[in-house]
C-alpha cells in the first residue's frame, strides 16, 4: 500500500517527536557492506554504507538545540507541502543549480594526483561524479539515471563544480590538501577536523570532502530549519555542513572506483539526498517508520544491504506485503539497481531548499541562472576595465569550455578550464597586466567566441 498524505500524518509530524522515536536517537545505519573478500580487504574491515544516523547523533550531542531544529524543519516542510496541495498551486519549475566544491584530503607527501589506491584522486574521477549527479537528479534520458516508473520524477536540481572561490577568483571547484597527521578519518568527530583543513562558506557552496574513511562509505550533515538560536553563539554545524565521501566510491568506473557493488557513483547521489532533507525510505530505527514522503512504500528495516537486485517485500501495516522500492536512491541496494527519486521525494527536496535557511541562502547566492543560448555567446564588462572584469558565457545546457586571454602579440596571459557547467558569470584577473588591448576567447568542444578587452 502506498502511503497517502493525510491530516493524521501532518499532525504526527507537527508533534515533532516522531523523528526522535523512529530515527536519529535510536540506531545507527547498520549496513553490512558487500560480503566479498576483495571488498572487505579494500577497507580492512566490514564498513557501513551510510553514517547519517550516527553522525546526527553526534551533532545532537554537541548541540542540545539541534533535535528541535531538525523537528522544526520537518514541521515547516510538511506545512509548505500541505499548503501547496490544498491551494492547488502550480508546481515550481525553477531549475536549482548548486555550486559544488570538492576538497580532496590526502596523506600522499609526493602530491601525485590519480593512480591506484591514491586518495588524491584525479580531476577526471571527480568530474565523473558530477556527471552522475546530474544524470540522477535530472532523470536524464539515455543515462543510468533515467526511468519510466510512474512514481519517478525529475528533481530539476543540477550540480556543477564551482567556477569562483570565496574571494571571487576563478576556480575549477577542486581543492587539494596534504595532511600528514592522519591517513583516514571517522564518522564520530573528524568532520570538525576536515572542515579545519578545508572549508568554503556552506551558505554559498555545497562542500564535499573526499578522503579515506575508516568505517563508512559516506555521511552527511542533515539540514535544519534554524541554524542558531537568537542571542546564542554559533556552533560548528555551519563549518561542518556538507558531505564526506570515501575516495573509493566517489565517481564512476574510473580511477579508484573498483568496489563491485558501488561502481556507479550512487553513494554520492544518496548522501546528497540527505543534504537535501531526505531520510532512508524505511524511516530508520527498526523500519516501517515515517520518512516524511507520501509516495514511498512503507518498508521494513533496510539497513542491511542486499547484495543483488533481487526484489524484496515488506509487511508494515499487517495487511499484506508491499514491494520494496529497490530502485530508490535512498535505499541500500547496489548502485546498478538504483535510478529513481519519487515525485514526493522531489517535492520534499525542493521545499527544503526554500525552508532551511542555509540551503535557501545558498540558492540565493548562486543567483538567477543566466539565460541559455542556442549558440555560444560571450559578454565582457566593464569594458574598458581597470579591475577584474566579468565574463558572461551563455551556452546550451551544460558544457565544458576554456577561457583564454591573449595580448596584442598573441601571447597567452591567462587560461582556465571549466567542466560541465551551465551558462555562467566568471571573472578574469587583469591586475598587473600592462595597459592595452587584449582578446578574451571562450572555446567549447564545437564553438569559439572572442571579445576584445581594453585594460586601462
Amino acid at each position: 500500500m502506498i502511503k497517502r498524505v493525510s491530516n493524521r500524518v501532518y499532525q504526527r509530524i507537527r508533534t515533532g517527536r516522531l523523528w526522535l522515536a523512529g530515527s536519529f536517537m535510536l540506531i545507527a545505519c547498520q549496513l553490512t557492506y558487500a560480503q566479498m573478500p576483495g571488498s572487505t580487504r579494500a577497507f580492512g574491515m566490514t564498513p557501513h554504507r551510510c553514517g547519517l544516523v550516527e553522525h546526527e547523533r553526534i551533532l545532537q550531542q554537541r548541540d542540545p538545540n539541534r533535535l528541535r531544529q531538525v523537528e522544526d524543519l520537518n514541521r515547516k516542510v510538511a506545512q509548505a507541502l500541505f499548503q501547496t496541495q490544498n491551494l492547488r498551486q502550480q508546481a515550481d519549475q525553477t531549475i536549482y543549480r548548486i555550486p559544488v566544491v570538492v576538497h580532496v584530503i590526502h596523506s600522499n607527501p609526493s602530491g601525485q594526483i590519480g593512480g591506484p589506491n591514491n586518495v588524491n584522486i584525479s580531476d577526471e574521477q571527480i568530474r565523473s561524479q558530477i556527471q552522475v549527479l546530474n544524470e540522477d537528479y535530472r532523470r536524464r534520458e539515455g543515462t543510468n539515471g533515467f526511468n519510466t516508473n510512474p512514481l519517478g520524477a525529475d528533481a530539476m536540481i543540477e550540480f556543477y563544480l564551482a567556477t569562483t572561490d570565496p574571494s571571487g577568483q576563478p576556480s575549477n571547484g577542486i581543492t587539494r590538501h596534504y595532511y600528514a597527521d592522519k591517513a583516514s578519518f571517522n564518522v564520530f568527530d573528524d568532520d570538525v577536523l576536515l572542515s579545519q583543513i578545508a572549508y568554503w562558506p556552506s551558505d554559498r557552496y555545497l562542500n564535499v570532502w573526499v578522503t579515506k574513511l575508516d568505517d563508512y562509505l559516506g555521511y552527511t550533515q542533515f539540514p535544519t530549519a534554524a541554524d542558531t538560536l537568537g542571542g546564542l553563539p554559533a556552533n560548528t554545524n555551519e563549518l561542518t555542513d556538507g558531505t564526506i565521501i570515501d575516495y573509493r566510491v566517489f565517481g564512476r568506473r574510473t580511477g579508484t572506483i573498483t568496489l563491485p557493488l558501488y561502481l556507479l557513483g550512487r553513494t554520492v547521489t544518496h548522501e546528497i539526498g540527505h543534504w537535501l532533507g531526505l531520510i532512508h525510505t524505511w524511516g530508520d530505527g527498526a523500519g516501517c517508520n515515517e520518512d516524511y514522503v507520501a509516495d514511498t512504500p512503507p518498508m521494513q528495516d533496510g539497513s542491511v544491504a542486499p547484495q543483488s537486485c533481487r526484489q524484496t517485500f515488506s509487511n508494515c501495516n499487517g495487511r499484506g506485503q508491499t514491494r520494496d522500492l529497490m530502485e530508490n536512491y535512498m535505499n541500500y541496494w547496489p548502485d546498478a539497481c538504483m535510478n529513481m527519486f519519487t515525485a514526493g521525494q522531489v517535492a520534499r527536496m525542493r521545499t527544503v531548499l526554500t525552508v532551511s535557511p542555509r540551503r535557501a541562502r545558498l540558492i540565493r547566492a548562486a543567483g538567477t541562472p543566466l539565460t541559455e543560448s542556442e549558440t555560444l555567446d560571450v559578454f565582457v564588462y566593464p569594458n574598458p576595465a581597470s579591475s577584474d572584469p566579468a565574463v558572461e558565457v551563455r551556452l546550451k545546457g551544460f558544457q565544458s569550455f576554456t577561457v583564454d586571454v591573449f595580448d596584442a602579440s598573441g601571447r597567452q596571459t591567462y587560461t582556465m578550464a571549466y567542466f560541465d557547467v551551465p551558462s555562467t558569470r566568471l571573472t578574469i584577473p587583469v591586475f598587473g597586466l600592462p595597459r592595452g588591448v587584449y582578446v578574451v576567447r571562450v572555446k567549447t568542444d564545437s564553438e569559439t567566441a572572442s571579445k576584445r578587452l581594453l585594460v586601462l
